[in-house]
């Protein structure tokens, strides 16, 4: 790891790799990443990603977007995602993204919960780790691009509202001071910090308390997201996700009695709300899911990852319902950008689950994140490319003693950002 850069991503998901994809050669890249590069909540993404299905869905899909959003999305961000899908598809088939095709060759398409119709393209049931793995073995090919792993940002170099790069840390605690015209955060949510979540544990809003720290402006960080159907386990630690999509195939939900209780294909937070009155009205920890209406072959074809993951928990979906739970999963607020990924801080940009475009509202619809992040992964990379770069003074005096011990650093921006987030709600 050098002292300079001309861009410094921090994250190895979706959103960092495909922002560095787009970066000219030219350019010397370090991409930090906290634990190893492919340990990402992008990999974990399960269901699929979204694309236009021709111009006579477009009013379909903004109008299905908008509605799980509870119609507080950007609207501005929700046509230019829409209007990029297409292009941002054709360009993850060059290169080489296997998505699964008919039998006539075509690309084959499913659906899923609060979407009209199939517009989501897939991989298995393990799109995310296609995408993000086809993204991270195409970076490490680019000499210009330098992977740095268990490395962790615990503060960015600001001075006059320009950010010149960022504090790094080691495993060691050893401190590295790196400089850059431009910093991108794209180092996800804030799973971490919850109980119950389908992240990563590590992934827990480093990038938002830092931000807050130097006064970057937010947005909506109690917009928080909680995914209905999680597998139900005792067991500590991630919470294992039951795609949206096994309901769009047909999966039903039971109560304790064995009878359907909600609609399955609602938006995702009032499919969670249906859920957890009927676990309090029934005093369970969780409820039904039934597989079996969608036939062994689907299930064993299109979701082999979740139907062994069941098999090592000891239910057998061909067999029988499996149990779930909801669990904390996404994050629609974040550090606030422009259409052009910009923060309010000059220098800085954020893109993926780090950010807050305005493009899910309240609510995300499924299978947006993939799209969302790689649109906007690919706005910050133009932005960097044409825009003006801004002057950093390099005189700026760092006192690198306040860095000492890594888990305490964390441990403070992680405190902010909760109190924010209880703050939040208690204005909202």
């Amino acid at each position: 790891m050098n002292e300079y850069y001309d861009a410094i991503i921090v994250g190895t998901g979706a959103a960092g790799l495909y922002c560095a994809l787009n970066l000219p050669k030219r350019k010397k890249i370090l991409m930090l990443t906290k634990q190893g590069a492919d340990l990402s909540d992008s990999f974990l993404a399960q269901g699929g990603i979204c694309m236009l299905r021709g111009e006579d869905d477009y009013e379909d899909y903004f109008e299905d977007t908008m509605r799980a959003g509870h119609y507080e999305n950007n609207k501005r961000a929700v046509n230019l995602m829409i209007r990029s899908s297409n292009d941002i598809i054709r360009d993850l088939l060059w290169r080489n993204v296997d998505f699964v095709r008919a039998e006539d060759g075509e690309l084959a398409f499913t659906r899923e919960g609060a979407h009209s119709r199939p517009r989501i393209l897939f991989h298995e049931d393990i799109t995310g780790k296609e995408i993000t793995q086809t993204l991270l073995d195409q970076v490490k090919t680019k000499e210009n691009i330098e992977i740095c792993e268990y490395m962790t940002m615990v503060d960015i170099i600001s001075k006059d509202n320009i950010c010149g790069g960022v504090i790094a840390m080691n495993r060691n605690n050893e401190v590295f001071p790196v400089y850059a015209e431009h910093v991108v955060l794209a180092c996800g949510g804030l799973g971490g910090l919850f109980h119950n979540s389908t992240n990563y544990p590590h992934i827990s809003g480093d990038g938002i308390g830092i931000a807050m720290k130097h006064h970057v402006e937010l947005e909506h960080l109690d917009y928080i997201q909680i995914h209905p159907t999680t597998l139900y386990s005792q067991k500590p630690g991630r919470r294992f996700l039951i795609s949206e999509s096994v309901r769009g195939e047909g999966a039903l939900l039971y109560d304790k009695n064995g009878q359907r209780f909600t609609n399955e294909l609602q938006p995702r937070d009032l499919l969670t709300q249906a859920i957890t009155i009927q676990m309090e009205k029934g005093g369970t920890d969780f409820v039904w899911e039934d597989m079996r209406p969608l036939g062994e072959k689907t299930i064993l074809e299109h979701f082999p990852n979740i139907f062994q993951k069941c098999m090592e928990e000891g239910f057998d979906p061909r067999k029988e319902p499996i149990p779930v739970v909801p669990a904390q999963h996404y994050f629609m607020g974040g550090i606030s950008v422009n259409l052009a990924s910009r923060t309010s801080m000059h220098g800085l940009y954020a893109c993926g689950e780090t950010s807050c475009n305005g493009v899910h509202g309240k609510n995300r619809l499924a299978s947006n994140s993939l799209l969302e992040s790689l649109v906007f992964a690919r706005r910050a990379a133009d932005d960097i490319i044409f825009g003006e770069t801004p002057a950093f003074s390099n005189s700026v005096r760092l006192d690198l003693k306040q860095y000492e011990d890594r888990e305490i650093i964390l441990a403070g921006y992680h405190r902010m950002v909760k109190a924010e987030i209880e703050r939040m709600k208690k204005v909202s």
